[in-house]
């Protein structure tokens, strides 16, 4: 048995787990730090290791542009390439038809406010001047790459060989993900396409598996429509999966609701994984709500932005008032950064564009959050998640 729960919490979804990989184990709840080129930026392994992470997730759509999955196979496989020999996820490009489709140009991302008029689109194909990259049909996805506009089409079966190809532990079924904003027509057609695909991914992980044994976790989908979710999640919930993505672009307003409908449908005794989440109230909820993994790019974006984690919300470093501060990021913190240097020196950092700002900035950020989620695993074997929910978002949103 791969995935072992090994307590709840009581009166709720949550639970805190033991997952097995060709590469070891992760003790979930988990945060999966996204290493988007097979890198986290501006940190070498060893220093993700430091950090606390178990384990990482590399991009499919740019490890297939670049270098290109076939090089990486040749190199035996992502893990020997990048140096890393903890589990390694990678998703199945999914998102980046999204993000280089209907949302190219658009302020459209993971978590959007769907109350934002701009953002609605109440006809889906009355946009058709707009400005994409990629074209969706029933078969998969044309893109032209960011890179060189070459041509690319990618299909269930193509995303599934070049992610074998890669070598991950956790591989993800090709899906297409919508914005929240779409009408109710274009969401179930992305989610027929989206079980079809599924099907075929399936497919072609089966014929593939012999050659190694990754686990393939099916997406489910169907933007914030409650009927649409839990359609989605009986759906692929009854496939034969090894584990679950939760994927969308949420509304930030009823997030929690749709991981909770389809957490109640799908199987209990296996991973889910809620896909692109990962700031501190979200990670709550989705833990609450039966979520085992959360990969975002926000923390490590955020520090190589100057904005640090602290348990009393976010600070912004470049600001004057740390010119002469002295104090580390957060005391208390046993973070390499915050071990060995001021506020004062990152402020000068970010303020002089030293490379070694984002370098200590991530070690902060990705520490905070790989922590915090360990911490709450500790809570729920405790018995004291609630509590320790309480006590750190009143910090938090100071």
């Amino acid at each position: 048995m791969f995935f072992k729960i090994e307590k709840k919490i009581e009166n709720s979804l949550g639970r805190a787990g033991i997952l097995e990989t060709n590469h070891g184990v992760i003790h979930t709840p988990a945060f999966v730090p996204v290493g988007t080129k097979g890198t986290i930026k501006s940190l070498t392994v060893e220093q993700v290791k430091n950090v606390g992470a178990e384990v990482v997730l590399a991009n499919t759509y740019h490890m297939y542009l670049q270098p290109g999955d076939e090089l990486v196979k040749n190199a035996g496989g992502l893990h020997k390439f990048m140096n890393w020999n903890g589990p390694i996820v990678t998703d199945s490009g999914g998102f980046q038809v999204f993000s280089l489709g209907v949302a190219y140009g658009k302020e459209l991302s993971k978590v959007v406010k769907i109350t934002d008029p701009s953002l609605l689109i109440p006809e889906r194909f009355d946009d058709v001047n707009a400005p994409r990259l990629a074209k969706i049909g029933e078969d998969g996805v044309s893109f032209k790459s960011h890179l060189d506009g070459i041509i690319h089409y990618i299909t269930p079966e193509k995303s599934i060989q070049i992610q074998h190809n890669l070598g991950a532990d956790i591989i993800f079924a090709f899906d297409e993900c919508t914005s929240p904003a779409e009408d109710l027509r274009y969401q179930e057609e992305a989610l027929n396409r989206t079980h079809k695909w599924a099907v075929r991914s399936l497919t072609e992980h089966n014929k593939l598996k012999e050659e190694d044994s990754s686990l393939l976790f099916g997406v489910v989908q169907g933007g914030r429509n409650e009927r649409l979710r839990k359609k989605s999640a009986g759906y692929i919930g009854g496939l034969g999966f090894d584990g679950f993505g939760i994927g969308g672009s949420f509304a930030k307003e009823d997030m929690s609701m749709a991981v909770r409908w389809v957490n109640e449908i799908l199987p209990e005794e296996k991973p889910r994984h809620l896909l692109g989440i990962g700031e501190p109230e979200d990670i709550f909820m989705g833990i609450e709500n039966g979520v085992d993994l959360f990969d975002c790019v926000v923390p490590t974006r955020n520090a190589r932005n100057g904005t640090l984690y602290t348990k009393n919300g976010k600070l912004n470093i470049t600001n004057e008032k740390f010119k002469s501060d002295f104090e580390p990021i957060e005391n208390n913190c046993d973070c390499y950064t915050c071990n060995h240097y001021s506020r004062a020196y990152l402020c000068h950092l970010f303020r002089g564009k030293e490379m070694l700002a984002s370098t200590l900035a991530t070690i902060h950020n990705l520490f905070f959050i790989i922590n915090l989620v360990k911490d709450i695993r500790k809570s729920i074997l405790n018995d004291t998640f609630f509590r320790y929910k309480e006590e750190f978002l009143v910090k938090w949103r100071k």
